[in-house]
């Protein structure tokens, strides 16, 4: 699976919460509060400030963190 901008954050937690740290990082701090539930990738970076390569870093890394657990679930 591949997350994309359009994925609420809630969603991304929901398939892997170890994405938590990769939001920790860049500063999103509230991903477990109400917002979050609805809000989705691209938005919460727009609120937070995270944009261009920043941005495109982050989706990267959380997409990485995900095919890592996959990959441990599937050894």
């Amino acid at each position: 699976m591949l997350v994309n901008q359009d994925m609420t954050i809630m969603e991304i937690l929901n398939v892997c919460p170890e994405t938590a740290n990769v939001f920790m990082r860049y500063g999103m701090h509230c991903i477990f509060c109400e917002a979050a539930s609805g809000e989705t990738l691209g938005e919460a970076q727009m609120v937070h400030g995270i944009g261009g390569q920043d941005a495109e870093n982050m989706l990267n890394e959380i997409n990485e963190c995900i095919a890592k657990k996959t990959a441990t679930a599937e050894a």
